[in-house]
């Protein structure tokens, strides 16, 4: 399919997940352990980030308030120090992890003329360095705001990007990119984005976690192995 759909000049888009999706792995445990590693949080909130990152996977964790409480250690933190710090830690721990299906559908899309763009409940700042990495149009990610000076304000810009937040993020970008939804992809592993899968007109599950591998089936989505 071409981007244009032929309905009032609207386009089609490919949206992809970034965890277990788009990279084979999830980015958050790794972040709370480079920053332990780092001297940079305790041990303690190390654990805490593990234990959400494992509820946020099974949609068994309040992800607003646990960004509450994680982003309120980094309150004060210039901006670009915090951008710095997402760096060094992606060229260490992310830049190598990219699927092999999702390079494929990547060139495929980009083939096609449908502009790709970046869906994950990650921060703005390693959102930037994915879309610049894999050559994406663009990206819709969780934004951190900072005060005038530069410094964080240890807050998030509502709604989080996750579950039905990133139907309402993707639904504001697609009317402000002249995007059709019921023309586009979405790609992810997680039942937690359920929502934006039933908003697309081609919703594709990569990898998924059981429960998502059922819905799939009962609905006829298709499922696909992008490790190899």
């Amino acid at each position: 399919m071409s981007a244009a759909d032929g309905s009032g000049g609207l386009m089609a888009a490919a949206f992809f997940d970034f965890d277990r999706t788009l990279i084979d792995i999830n980015s958050a445990p790794r972040y709370a352990l480079w920053e332990y590693r780092q001297g940079r949080v305790s041990a303690l909130q190390c654990a805490r980030a593990l234990m959400w990152s494992v509820g946020y996977h099974f949609s068994l964790v309040d992800i607003e308030a646990a960004y509450r409480v994680a982003l309120a250690h980094y309150r004060g933190l210039p901006e670009a120090e915090a951008r710095a710090r997402t760096e060094a830690w992606y060229q260490a721990e992310l830049v190598a992890r990219a699927q092999p299906g999702a390079l494929r559908a990547l060139a495929r899309h980009r083939r096609d003329g449908v502009p790709t763009v970046l869906l994950t409940n990650s921060s703005g700042y390693a959102a930037d360095l994915a879309t610049q990495q894999y050559g994406l149009d663009a990206s819709i990610a969780n934004v951190f705001p900072a005060d005038a000076s530069g410094l964080l304000l240890g807050t998030f810009e509502a709604p989080i990007c996750y579950g039905e937040g990133k139907v309402i993020r993707a639904t504001a970008w697609a009317a402000s990119a002249g995007v059709d939804l019921q023309q586009s992809w979405f790609y992810t592993d997680s039942l937690s984005d359920l929502p934006m899968l039933e908003v697309v007109g081609y919703p594709v599950v990569v990898n998924p976690d059981p429960r998502l591998r059922r819905e799939a089936r009962r609905r006829g989505w298709p499922i696909e192995d992008w490790r190899r």
